[in-house]
């Protein structure tokens, strides 16, 4: 069974709809999450969901899918700027669409001074930070990893093992979430590494001034990461 969901805030609905739970899905046993970020993996990670004999939970950011974007009112609803990142409207679709592995990250972006982990719309807002950060001469890598359970670990603390900085931007809330996963799994791989995180940190408001500062954006992330060097 796949149960197809949508996740995800940044256009002024509330909480009760803009909510990305796949931390609260995995801390169930037996399930599978998976998360995409680009038209290509959502085709790949489908295909795999629909070929899995366990029952799988498949969210979709709502700000990544003209589908949703058209339901919500996208251009008309003139009170209300959508917070889509550039990187994140458009992408290749391949013909046929080859199902991807559940369970495997993959790097967006290869750097050496800084380990960027995300999914689903904060990949793309990695991405967005990853260019102001440049200019600052951070090079970061950035891991999009589609799958929170299971987990690509290895992926994970390679690369931390490599830069010895670890950043995890998550749209779901931060306590008792993937962000602190992440940092344990780092920590018992034996790793000492420096760690942040920008995540939704209690209950998203309605206004959108407001809820910008609730959930995480480039302009928290490259905050964070400046505050860390």
């Amino acid at each position: 069974m796949v149960i197809r969901c949508a996740c995800g805030g940044g256009y002024g609905d509330g909480g009760q709809h803009e909510q990305s739970l796949w931390g609260w899905f995995s801390h169930i046993p037996g399930l599978t999450v998976v998360v995409p970020s680009t038209p290509s993996d959502a085709g790949g990670l489908m295909l795999s969901a629909l070929e899995c004999e366990d029952p799988v939970i498949y969210l979709e950011h709502k700000l990544l899918s003209d589908y949703w974007l058209e339901y919500m009112g996208g251009s008309n609803r003139k009170t209300v700027q959508f917070d889509i990142p550039e990187s994140g409207a458009k992408g290749p679709l391949p013909i046929p669409i080859q199902s991807i592995p559940i369970g495997q990250a993959v790097v967006r972006k290869n750097g050496s001074d800084l380990t960027m982990v995300s999914i689903g719309i904060g990949v793309h807002r990695a991405i967005e930070a990853s260019k102001e950060l440049i200019k600052k001469n951070i090079d970061s890598d950035i891991i999009d990893l589609r799958t929170v359970c299971p987990l690509d670990k290895e992926t994970v603390v390679n690369s931390v093992r490599k830069t010895k900085r670890l950043v995890v931007i998550d749209e779901d809330y931060q306590d008792f979430g993937l962000s602190g996963e992440l940092a344990a799994i780092c920590l018992e791989a034996g790793l000492l590494f420096s760690y942040a995180r920008i995540c939704t940190k209690e209950t998203i408001p309605y206004a959108r001034r407001l809820e910008d500062q609730v959930l995480p954006n480039t302009h928290r992330i490259v905050e964070t990461v400046l505050r860390m060097f």
